[in-house]
């Protein structure tokens, strides 16, 4: 079928001046098709697993998040059941709808859509990596990652499909990364963000409840594995990892009736609850060429994690913690004060007052004083020499935060974080996808981002996310030529 050309973000795309990458599209899953393919990989025995374990287990601990639609109201507050998305996809624009499962369908409407190229995330599969069964998961993934090479095979030059790899194990991604890259072609891939995992002590002492007391395994710090491994055959392979997994059902995100309180800042959750890890626990010092990618989370909040970083090791970096070491305390000087000034408060309660309590203190090992010490920080600039070029923050078209990326005045050092432009088309934040370029120009128009800014957003930091990586990421896309220069200025 033909598409008119015409939409408000044709327009804006055709003033710009360069080309519109898209970082974080969405393609939603024609489901009978990908069993199809699940039976290729495990048989007719696997599609049954898969529909009856993708939400058991330590998934559907989280405020029994997956199994909320099957409940009454009522239900779920007695259970405080995790109120679950639903309703997620556009549907009264039909042709939208379609447009999000039918490659070739997308791929004639991209010029009308004001997108040059798109890389494109998952809807169902993006739970594939976190089925707590491992048969079902590790099939799920493969199969949901064959479909997904095989649709978008022959729009290569406009359409970038991601794998999904499971990460319960090391071993279980490297495997998956091997044959996603080397098998099947994929030059992007998407990492499970994190594992839930069951306390052990609850498994010991109380197995029925221990599906209800998790624990989420971060990956870097504190993990149950050295997943260094993977962040290693990343660099191999020569792809980035990128992460989309939610935050709904942690923390306060439970909420029983409303799925808007649970939504709101779930991706961003997640996206800290992991970028934090991966600088504490030194990844980013380790693999210093690695660009991870946290998306549809937006940048706020790393914005915020990255400033928060900077004047927390200034109070609390290794040397400065003889600030707060009790032993420094000069208990005569503070006897003295409390009795010269403490009057009635104080009086006849002082003895032993620094021998118990908060001034006593507690015995730490001096190993582990430095909360930095993975990271190896020695000034303030090598936070910054850290963050900035190992992390690129996917944001949503209409977020006016997006802003905050680009504010060298706030930013310390003047910074310029990595805001990548991500439509997220197919999903219910997008009704109209050809909206998606026009609302991120309006930032423009408000004057609270530049046009340089725009640009970066848009073009260069998307760029420089996949090609720092595999200079031929883009190589045979409509976007090649532009990308190369970018790349040799």
């Amino acid at each position: 079928m033909a598409t008119a050309k015409t939409s408000k973000s044709a327009a804006v795309h055709a003033k710009l001046g360069h080309p519109v990458i898209d970082s974080d599209g969405h393609t939603v899953e024609f489901e009978p098709a990908v069993m199809e393919y699940l039976a290729k990989v495990g048989g007719s025995r696997m599609v049954e697993h898969y529909k009856t374990h993708w939400s058991a287990g330590m998934n559907a601990g989280l405020g029994a998040l997956f199994g909320s639609s099957r409940l009454s109201p009522e239900q779920r507050v007695a259970q405080r059941a995790t109120r679950s998305p639903w309703w997620g996809l556009p549907t009264k624009n039909t042709l939208d709808r379609a447009t999000s499962t039918l490659p070739k369908l997308l791929h004639e409407r991209l010029d009308e859509i004001g997108l040059d190229v798109t890389v494109l995330y998952p809807s169902l599969g993006l739970a594939a990596p976190h089925i707590d069964d491992e048969e079902v998961r590790k099939a799920a993934c493969r199969a949901f990652n064959m479909f997904h090479a095989d649709i978008f095979r022959e729009y290569a030059d406009r359409m970038i499909p991601v794998a999904v790899i499971p990460m319960h194990t090391p071993q279980e991604a490297t495997e998956e990364l091997e044959f996603a890259v080397k098998q099947l072609g994929f030059k992007a891939v998407m990492l499970a963000g994190h594992v839930i995992r069951p306390i052990p002590e609850v498994v010991r002492t109380a197995p029925d409840a221990a599906r209800y007391a998790y624990w989420l395994d971060n990956l870097c710090l504190d993990s149950d594995h050295d997943y260094d491994p993977v962040w290693a055959k990343c660099v191999e392979l020569g792809v980035s990892p990128t992460f989309h997994s939610a935050g709904m059902g942690w923390g306060s995100r439970t909420s029983p009736s409303t799925y808007m309180y649970n939504h709101i800042g779930h991706f961003a959750a997640a996206g800290e609850a992991l970028c934090k890890a991966m600088f504490f626990g030194g990844v980013t010092r380790r693999f210093p060429t690695l660009r991870f990618a946290f998306l549809e989370c937006g940048v706020g909040w790393a914005a915020s994690l990255y400033a928060d970083m900077i004047g927390h090791w200034e109070k609390r970096n290794g040397k400065a913690m003889s600030n707060y070491d009790p032993a420094n305390l000069d208990r005569e000087l503070l006897l003295s004060l409390y009795e010269q000034y403490g009057g009635d408060m104080v009086k006849g309660k002082i003895d032993g007052i620094t021998q118990n309590g908060i001034l006593a203190g507690s015995k730490e090992d001096p190993a582990t004083l430095d909360d930095w010490r993975r990271c190896g920080i020695e000034k303030r600039e090598d936070i910054r020499d850290l963050f900035v070029p190992s992390f690129y923050f996917g944001c949503e078209a209409d977020d006016p935060m997006n802003a905050s990326a680009f504010n060298t005045r706030i930013n310390p050092f003047g910074a310029r974080l990595n805001a990548i432009f991500s439509s997220d088309i197919g999903h219910w934040d997008v009704p109209d996808m050809t909206e998606v370029v026009e609302e991120a120009y309006e930032l423009v128009e408000h004057k609270v981002m530049s046009e340089e800014d725009l640009r970066d957003f848009m073009f260069v930091n998307p760029a420089r996310l996949w090609t720092e990586m595999n200079s031929d990421f883009f190589k045979g896309t409509v976007v090649e030529s532009q990308v190369r220069k970018l790349s040799a200025a």
